[in-house]
């Protein structure tokens, strides 16, 4: 084929020579119009005349060019065609093609003279003909990006805030910098995209496919060595061209291959990235470098152009079958090139922990890639890399600590790498498993942030189910109590590597990231105290933190690592009633996992029903579904018909296991179990199939679970067989041993199935359970559940008929009892031979009995009831009323013992109950007895009555409620107690108001002295009954300043009625119960919204401080107290608005399921400087002038409240440090106190922490001086082993191979932090390279780079930080000057860099005295 014809399509000689020059001038960046003749006529050509002349010239650019044939410059010279025409009419088509609103001809036309161009360059004399331009190669290399369609890119642009949000805080300057990326896409992309064809974009396809294979063409010839921006510009193109189209199937990565067999275009990119890395190209250390970068945001799923920052890709199926073939593709090279790949390799680790994103399917993804990618490195390479990744884990960033948990848990997935020969000893202990399991995730147990310490938490548990025995092994040397324990880190609660305070965005060099390890390991920690931790963390204010200490919790337990205690169950059990509904539903679900595992536990079985029992009647109705769920399952779904010829197998022992505690051990659960059956009996889960299995088992040795289950369904059963439940009945007659539960069970079970018995059958029953009844030979319960029994056989639908009965049988039972009791109060010796219990199921039964029949009881009943409780021996007829005014205990002496007057004030109260009279008459005595009595169950027995009675005659019990309220400060435990619960449901059902002195009688009780009954208060007041009054603490929260302090001088407040005794009880007067009250006034202020703190801060002024400034409450003893302690109020933490944090303490990193919306962080730092200027405005309108007034009469009365009104003002003006002359003008001198007073706390606490800090170092010093005097059989110490290395040698050497330990700390340091879950201080970490912060540890061990991250003249000391806030370190436009360290050695603030350690050895005896002299 002909060359010079093929050429004649592009008018060539016709194109005006100024044209031509111009395009050429301009650098082909634009192009002037053309003739439109000419114009039109190029337009035209068509993709054969393209095709054509790009066979013509492919021949000569082979590499063996067609012999005999003239060279294509020299028959472009003899036909008189310019190269620059040529190159400048191409360009035409390139730049055209390359407009957004190009068509689809005009696309493929340019796609297509850019491969011409491309073919041009490699044709031999392209550089002496000067053919080639780095704008138009550049352009021609990148046009594919620009006519194929962008669609995805406005995926990725709508994904950058939610990158950022996923951030949280400390991303904001990346929400800063994606809205400036995202109005620089909007600018480029005004112009309207043209829609292209289904064929347009074949044809496209295969435009694109041909630029690139010419590319590729060309750089298998034409070496780039010179061109350093040409390499990085095709570095870049190659790895965009990763993502254009799916590949089906895995990728070859061979280097030598026809480039026209490589259809794929990832394939050709891949190919391309590989050639870059030739030795033609330039230095391979610099092009592997190049590629890699490049690679490392495909691996990282992110977009990176030629500036800004990254951002987040939609992680579809592409972008991730892209990110595998890019991880594969780099392990391919380091296969390749082995020895010089390493070096960047460990590079490009380190890049992508440090340029990881917080959200959790990037970094799932991204910790894959670490492990595909470690699995390339020798050992030694790879302990270097686990030594920088322990260093990496205690960064300052809360995403690199929490990228680093997803890393060892990667890790610890894969085999467990043995250790080489000539691997140091100095790596040795970072090789094995262990070492990631006790450092790197269980080094994050005490994380600053919730987030690392749930995720680390979670990775613990998971790290038991791992199939490596090395790593369960692990897991027990932590809680194990004989184990040996190999944990290198203790309690570091944060990073301590620098903060990240520049807010500018810079690339982060392609270089070593060098973290040096600034803080050390606190020493082993005992089993014990691990295992309090983790209990810690189950309770941890985070509700991530509590859900994932709960999954390690059932994992220590499930695989026995941690005893199987009632003490550790319980904290499983409890998180069933957390607050959080999603720990609630965590709880459930890891309770079913352990009962799953341990079967046959009882102890476990128990922790099973206390904690999804009482979730029946959670407040949350998917907690009640699951937990219903959860007991359908075990409890009814596994009951089968009994047969003598069939074993029960674990399911069915486990059901039969549960019902047996839930009838003895569990009683207290029965409530709630009941509960369930009510609500399965709404959605008919009882088939007649269950209740006749039922019956089967009531014969067998685990009757009582069957009995338990049939009192809850028969009722629920149309149709069953009676026969072996009669039978049962009989027996449990005739027996003498029936428990009482079961048998309580079984006259449940008689009621319920009265309906279907005949009359015959119904009356000799009757007539059994009266017999059994008047035999008084049953306990209290089996008589209660005796006479309901009763109630239910002579139910029937005439209530008169009903009432009938009961009046006939229970009027019988009362005439029985009557009788008894008469015999032995009436008889002068009846109480010598008193048979007590006895006499306890006669009263009770009476007063049982007496509820079913009032008509009945007659005045001779109550009279006899009456003297059990006053004096024996009385006449009953004829005598006196019982005096009102006289208590239980204040009449003639009685010779009952307390068990029976216990009783028997429980019956007094269930004849009240039914007759108003007698309550009205017997109420004084019942509150005069909780005053007067010295009898405790008969004390308690009477708070019980009298709340009962509420119930029934509120307003008539209304008037008592203050004596019920005192006994929340009575004498007794039980009693305050009993008093608490009664009063709250009380409460909650608003039978009683928050009246008179109620609500400070609770407050009262949270600071009482059995803990157990402040914290059941606290639970009262929060949990049930705030949520029925919010406002309820805000209301009375000034009034407790004056009722507490006994303060009665102001006209509003404490002014309620209140007995002398009453006053005497509640009182916290006095400096001795200060603490007291300040734990109160926390308590509510902790619950206050911040629309109730500033409401109440604006009243206290208004009614306290302003009393005291016009003079309207007196200066006396009594009020000094009062206005010391309102200034110590209002200078309380928890009376600041949480709106307004101080500082930055205050915002903490928010939780990843919690993540706010951008909207909602705008509205609410929005919402923040609001409330902040209506703060500022109230403080200076109302709180300043009264200030003011108030120092000043302070002043002139000398009094010593002044001192509280200056600390009052010194907190308060810790916001307003730079207003202080502004906000007190009206008062020059104390504005001039007052910034004398703040600059004398600033230097006094600077003092402080400066000689704490030197303290603290001189006995570092001290103890590494000792340390260093040890001999270890003449050893050489390593290098690592004295800075930077978590591995430092032990005194004495152990036995084998164990984790190193960190340097010794004193006992009270190291205990002191340990006790407070806080870092240490960095002065007692490890010793520091005179203070520098030299990143020891990550330095390659191999084929280093020998370029510097920044070009910087050697003796200038920079300071810089980590993060995206170093400029200019990566450059593509060359290298940087050879010979200087490619280490970038980060120093922190104020610290300068040091030469070699010396070795200073002195003796500490020696080094002490000096001190002294000094």
């Amino acid at each position: 084929m002909e060359l010079i014809p093929s050429l004649q399509f592009l008018k060539l000689n016709e194109l005006p020579s100024a044209w031509v020059d111009a395009a050429w001038d301009f650098e082909f960046t634009e192009i002037e119009p053309l003739d439109a003749t000419i114009e039109e006529e190029l337009s035209g050509s068509g993709e054969k005349a393209f095709r054509r002349l790009y066979q013509s010239l492919l021949p000569y650019a082979a590499e063996e060019p067609p012999a005999g044939r003239e060279s294509v410059w020299a028959q472009l010279g003899e036909s008189g065609v310019s190269s620059r025409a040529l190159v400048a009419a191409l360009s035409f088509f390139v730049l055209r093609g390359k407009a957004k609103a190009s068509s689809g001809q005009q696309r493929v036309s340019g796609l297509q003279a850019a491969s011409l161009y491309l073919l041009l360059l490699g044709i031999p004399g392209s550089i002496a003909n000067q053919v080639f331009h780095q704008v138009l190669f550049d352009t021609c290399s990148d046009l594919a990006s620009h006519c194929w369609p962008q669609d995805s890119g406005k995926k990725r642009k709508k994904d950058g805030p939610k990158s950022s949000q996923a951030e949280g805080k400390r991303s904001k300057p990346h929400r800063r910098g994606n809205e400036e990326m995202e109005v620089d896409e909007e600018e480029e992309e005004e112009e309207e995209e043209v829609h292209l064809s289904g064929q347009d974009l074949m044809k496209v396809r295969e435009a694109v496919v041909l630029l690139v294979q010419s590319l590729l063409r060309l750089l298998q010839k034409f070496p780039l060595k010179d061109k350093p921006q040409s390499a990085s510009n095709c570095a870049q193109i190659f790895s965009k061209l990763i993502y254009f189209e799916p590949v089906g199937g895995e990728l070859s990565f061979a280097a030598a291959r026809e480039i026209s067999k490589l259809k794929s275009i990832p394939e050709l990119a891949f190919y391309g990235l590989r050639l870059l890395c030739s030795p033609s190209h330039g230095d391979e250390k610099e092009s592997l470098r190049r590629v890699f970068h490049r690679l490392l945001y495909v691996i990282l799923m992110m977009n990176k152009g030629d500036r800004g920052k990254p951002s987040l890709l939609v992680p579809s199926q592409a972008v991730l079958a892209a990110r595998d073939q890019a991880v594969h593709f780099v392990c391919h090279t380091v296969e390749e090139l082995e020895e010089l790949a390493l070096p960047f390799l460990q590079i490009l680790l380190q890049h992508i922990c440090f340029q990881m994103v917080e959200k959790s399917e990037y970094r799932s993804h991204g910790a894959q890639a670490v492990g595909t990618l470690t699995a390339q490195m020798a050992c030694g390479d790879y302990t270097s890399f686990i030594k920088w990744l322990f260093n990496y884990s205690r960064h300052s960033k809360m995403v690199y600590r929490l990228f680093s948990v997803d890393v060892a848990m990667v890790l610890l997935e894969r085999p467990e790498r043995s250790a080489e020969e000539r691997l140091s000893p100095e790596l040795l202990p970072f090789l094995p498993h262990s070492f990631l399991i006790q450092s790197l995730l269980f080094g994050r147990r005490a994380d600053a942030s919730p987030t690392v310490r749930g995720h680390a938490l979670a990775c613990l548990a998971q790290c038991l189910e791992l199939p490596s025995l090395n790593a369960t092994r692990a897991v027990h040397n932590l809680f194990s109590a004989t184990g040996t324990h190999t944990v290198l880190e203790g309690e570091i609660t944060e990073g301590t590597l620098g903060q990240q305070t520049q807010k500018t965005f810079r690339t982060l060099a392609f270089r070593t990231v060098e973290i040096s390890s600034s803080s050390s390991s606190s020493g082993c920690e005992g089993a014990k105290e691990n295992l309090a931790l983790l209990m810690q963390r189950v309770a941890d204010p985070k509700t991530n933190v509590r859900k994932s200490a709960l999954q390690a919790l059932v994992g220590l337990l499930k695989h026995d690592v941690i005893p199987m205690s009632s003490e550790n169950l319980s904290r499983l059990s409890e998180r069933s009633r957390d607050p959080a509904l999603s720990v609630k539903k965590k709880a459930l679900q890891c309770l079913g996992e352990l009962l799953t595992a341990k079967p046959d536990s009882g102890l476990v079985q128990r922790a099973w029903l206390q904690g999804v029992v009482p979730a029946v009647v959670d407040s949350e109705s998917s907690v009640q579904e699951k937990a219903l769920e959860a007991l359908e399952e075990v409890l009814l779904g596994r009951v089968k018909q009994r047969s003598a010829q069939r074993h029960m197998d674990a399911a069915e022992r486990l059901t039969w296991d549960l019902l047996g505690l839930l009838c003895h051990e569990c009683q207290n659960l029965s409530r709630y179990f009941s509960r369930a059956f009510s609500i399965w009996s709404k959605q008919n889960k009882f088939t007649p199939a269950l209740v006749s299995s039922l019956i089967s088992h009531t014969e067998a040795e685990h009757a009582a679970g069957a009995w338990l289950l049939l009192s809850k369904v028969v009722g629920s059963s149309p149709k069953l067989s009676c026969g072996k439940i009669l039978d049962a009945w009989d027996r449990m007659l005739r027996s003498k041993d029936v428990n009482v539960t079961t048998c309580c069970h079984i006259l449940c079970v008689m009621g319920d199935i009265a309906q279907h018995l005949n009359d015959d059958t119904k009356s000799r029953i009757i007539d059994d359970l009266m017999s059994w009844l008047k035999s008084f030979s049953q306990s209290l319960e089996v008589i209660s559940a005796g006479v309901e029994t009763l109630f239910q056989l002579g139910r029937s639908e005439d209530i008169q008929q009903t009432q009938a009965f009961m009046n006939q049988h229970c009027g019988e039972l009362v005439s029985v009892c009557e009788t008894h009791l008469s015999g032995i109060i009436l008889s002068e010796n009846g109480a010598q031979n008193l048979n007590q219990e006895l006499m306890v199921k006669q009263l009770h039964t009476l007063g049982v009995a007496s509820l079913h029949c009032p008509a009945r009881v007659s005045k001779r009943t109550v009279l006899l009831v009456e003297s059990v409780l006053t004096a024996q021996g009385a006449r009953l007829p004829g005598a006196e009323e019982l005096p009102a005014s006289l208590p239980l205990s204040q009449f003639r002496a009685n010779c009952l013992p307390t068990k029976v007057r216990a009783h028997g004030v429980i019956t007094l109260g269930k004849l009240c109950l039914q007759h108003e009279d007698l309550t009205q008459k017997y109420l004084p005595v019942f509150s005069r007895e909780l005053e007067l009595g010295s009898e405790v169950a008969v004390r308690n027995n009477v708070v019980v009555i009298m709340c009962d009675l509420c119930v029934r005659y509120t307003n008539m019990v209304d008037r008592y409620i203050p004596n019920i309220s005192a006994c929340l400060r009575d004498n007794e435990p039980v009693i305050r107690k009993q008093t608490l619960i009664m009063l709250t449901n009380l409460l909650q059902e608003e039978f009683v108001k928050w009246k008179g002195s109620l609500f400070f009688c609770f407050m009262a009780v949270l600071v009482d002295p059995v803990p157990d009954i402040a914290s059941l208060c606290e639970y009262c007041l929060v949990h049930l009954l705030l949520k029925k009054n919010p406002t309820m603490f805000s209301q009375h929260f000034i009034e407790c300043i004056f009722h507490f302090n006994s303060y009665s001088k102001h006209k509003t407040y404490n002014k309620f009625p209140q007995t002398d005794r009453e006053k005497v009880q509640f009182s916290l007067k006095g400096a001795q119960h200060r603490e007291k009250r300040f734990r109160i006034y926390r308590f509510l202020l902790e619950h206050f919204t911040d629309a109730q703190r500033f409401n109440v801060t604006s009243k206290i002024n208004q009614t306290v401080l302003a009393c005291f400034a016009d003079e309207e409450l007196p200066l006396d003893s009594d009020g000094a107290d009062i206005l010391a302690e309102t200034f110590s109020i209002l200078s309380l933490k928890e009376m600041k608005l949480q709106a307004t944090p101080a500082g930055g303490a205050a915002a903490e990193e928010p939780e990843e399921e919690n993540m706010a919306t951008m909207a909602k962080a705008v509205l609410q730092a929005a919402h923040k400087k609001v409330v902040s200027q209506v703060q500022k405005k109230a403080f200076i309108e109302n709180t300043i002038p009264i200030i003011i007034a108030l120092k000043s009469l302070l002043e002139q009365r000398r009094s010593p409240v002044l001192r509280d009104l200056m600390s009052y003002l010194q907190v308060t003006m810790q916001d307003y440090r730079c207003e202080v002359k502004e906000l007190f003008a009206g008062d020059e001198q104390l504005a001039a106190e007052l910034e004398f007073n703040l600059q004398t706390i600033d230097k006094e606490r600077e003092e402080r922490e400066k000689r704490e800090e030197r303290e603290k170092r001189e006995e570092r010093e001290l103890e590494q001086q000792l340390s260093g005097c040890g001999l270890r059989d003449n050893q050489p110490a390593t290098p690592g082993s004295v800075r930077g290395s978590p591995a430092r040698p032990r005194l004495l050497p152990p036995a084998g191979f164990t984790t190193p330990q960190p340097p010794l700390l004193s006992a009270r340091l190291a205990h002191a932090a340990r006790r407070k879950s806080l870092p240490l201080p960095l002065s007692v970490r490890s010793r520091q390279s005179e203070h520098g912060f030299s990143l020891e540890g990550s330095v390659m061990p191999k084929g280093g780079v020998n370029d510097r991250a920044i070009s910087t003249p050697k003796g200038v000391n920079l300071n810089l930080t980590f993060g995206e806030g170093v400029s200019a370190i990566f450059s593509d436009r060359g290298t940087s000057p050879a010979g200087e360290s490619s280490v970038l050695n980060v120093l922190s603030h104020d610290q300068q860099a040091a030469g070699p350690r010396q070795w200073n050895v002195q003796s500490p005896l020696r080094q002490k005295k000096r001190q002294t002299r000094n």
